[in-house]
């Protein structure tokens, strides 16, 4: 009993007068500041229950003397039509309702013009932090860090942004550019070092490796000593549990606020002594069986959050606008179209194969390519609205005409052969058939004919691609015109009126054979 006594003062001793500091983070939202259903979950996610667990943690921290940030490591924009029809408006409103201490930029921060971005952070009583981005323009102007004086404890947030943006969002950039984040932070950490008694970086760089010049968050860690935390975005990862790289925490809050992400630190003269990191779900049901009549069964992952009376409610507001058009009825499906991430990164679906050939109906091409990274969602089947094609394709991309050569052709073949699979650079294409053996293309036919190396074709592709999107730069300097017709409303026309609005069954087979 003495030797438990002794224990547990030099417990108090070593922990009385230590920090709590709890740090909330989510990250690649993509405008779903509404629940949503997923997989027999109803009801997952959205700002207004993830305003609950802010207020309750919030509640339970301070009063027991500790502090509370809640962050947002990137890619508020691009994915649900009501936020993206308003520029996420409706997110950011209810995220400075949630009083968020800091963002990032994502990559999708830049799919609009920069002058969306300055006009989003003007609305926004957070700010962004990023400390790589430079834009000669000076349209926009993030502060790189800030310092939040909690009086007894003192606390850096640094940004960063992946160096990919300049490949995945060249249209509107405009000579802005990411410089390198490792060499960003080894510039900067140690000044911040000497500032504050914790470092925190709020990235969006991503867990997964990338490829050559893109660093990831594990490799921040590894190549950069003291950061004591890294909030990381872009990759969607779904940890189960903090990873720990060259004594630093690494977290990431999976996507769309599925999760919330908690870690607790505690910290005594400028040193975490101790910590604790765990998601929590926002009411998340897990599937647990049938019932005896064959029902499926689910319960909730933890206990369901009830939602924020007035975060709902201006929510509420803002989903209504618009919501008529929205929700027009352009058709019917009998068949799910397969939009899935893992899907459209790694193969031709059905719902590739369909808006390629939508590209190609409306402007009589002879080849259609677009990359899997565009297309975010799948129809299920029954009946079909703008709201469903518009989530599918969410960025607003316009088609744009190229006049090529086989030769040419073959050069944006060779380079999507490369393409790992599950990367957003994976081509799909209409009236090109083609295969590939350990990265080198072996057979490529345009309309079932073998291509023919001086033969001009006309190729159609989204305005993305076209200025080099995902890194196929071969077609950026080639002759061609934006069309200015959008992808998402040339698919409407094409289930119209091509497809007579009905969708009894579409082509799935593949039209890119890789061994």
């Amino acid at each position: 009993m003495r030797k438990f006594l002794a224990l547990l003062l030099l417990v108090i001793v070593c922990f009385g007068f230590a920090t709590r500091l709890t740090i909330l983070h989510i990250n690649d939202t993509h405008g779903h500041a509404w629940a949503f259903s997923e997989s027999g979950n109803p009801d997952i996610g959205g700002f207004a229950a993830i305003a609950t667990i802010v207020e309750e943690v919030r509640k339970e921290v301070e009063s027991q003397g500790g502090h509370v940030l809640f962050l947002h490591a990137g890619d508020l924009n691009t994915g649900v039509p009501e936020s993206d029809q308003l520029d996420a408006a409706p997110d950011i409103v209810a995220l400075n309702m949630m009083k968020l201490d800091a963002a990032t930029f994502g990559n999708h921060e830049f799919d609009k013009p920069k002058t969306t971005l300055a006009r989003q952070m003007k609305l926004a009583s957070f700010p962004f932090v990023c400390a790589n981005f430079a834009d000669p323009e000076e349209i926009i102007k993030q502060e790189p860090y800030i310092i939040k004086d909690f009086e007894n404890l003192k606390v850096a947030i640094f940004g960063l942004t992946t160096e990919e943006t300049a490949i995945l969002e060249p249209i509107h950039l405009n000579g802005a550019t990411f410089l390198n984040a490792i060499e960003t932070s080894k510039k900067l950490v140690p000044e911040l070092r000497s500032k504050a008694d914790v470092v925190i970086a709020l990235v969006h760089l991503g867990w997964e490796p990338q490829g050559e010049g893109k660093t990831t968050s594990r490799e921040l860690a590894q190549m950069v000593s003291g950061i004591d935390v890294i909030v990381d975005g872009h990759s969607h990862t779904k940890f189960d549990e903090a990873q720990i790289v060259n004594n630093t925490i690494v977290v990431q809050a999976w996507e769309w606020g599925k999760y919330v992400g908690r870690l607790d630190l505690e910290i005594q003269d400028g040193k975490i002594v101790s910590w604790n990191w765990r998601p929590i779900p926002v009411n998340l049901k897990i599937y647990k069986g049938k019932d005896d009549s064959g029902k499926d069964i689910y319960e909730y992952a933890e206990k369901p959050y009830t939602e924020n009376f007035y975060v709902r409610t201006v929510l509420s507001y803002f989903k209504s606008l618009g919501s008529e058009k929205l929700d027009a009825v352009i058709g019917e499906t009998k068949i799910i179209l397969d939009g899935e991430r893992t899907n459209v990164r790694a193969r031709d679906t059905n719902l590739s194969n369909l808006i390629c050939d939508a590209m190609a109906w409306k402007t009589r091409a002879d080849v259609a390519l677009t990359n899997g990274g565009g297309i975010r969602a799948s129809i299920k089947s029954g009946k079909v609205t703008i709201r469903d094609v518009l989530t599918v394709l969410p960025f607003g991309n316009t088609l744009y005409v190229i006049k090529m050569t086989g030769k040419e052709i073959m050069e944006v073949l060779n380079y999507a052969a490369t393409i790992k699979e599950g990367q957003g650079a994976f081509l799909h294409t209409s009236g090109l058939t083609w295969k590939s053996v350990a990265g080198k293309v072996v057979e490529a036919k345009i309309n079932n004919e073998p291509i023919i190396p001086e033969k001009i074709y006309t190729v159609v592709t989204n305005n993305y691609m076209a200025q080099g999107g995902d890194g196929y730069t071969m077609l950026k300097d080639l002759p061609g015109y934006d069309t200015g017709f959008r992808m998402d409303s040339i698919v409407v026309e094409y289930i119209q009126t091509a497809l007579n609005g009905l969708i009894e069954d579409y082509d799935s087979n593949p039209r890119y054979i890789r061994e």
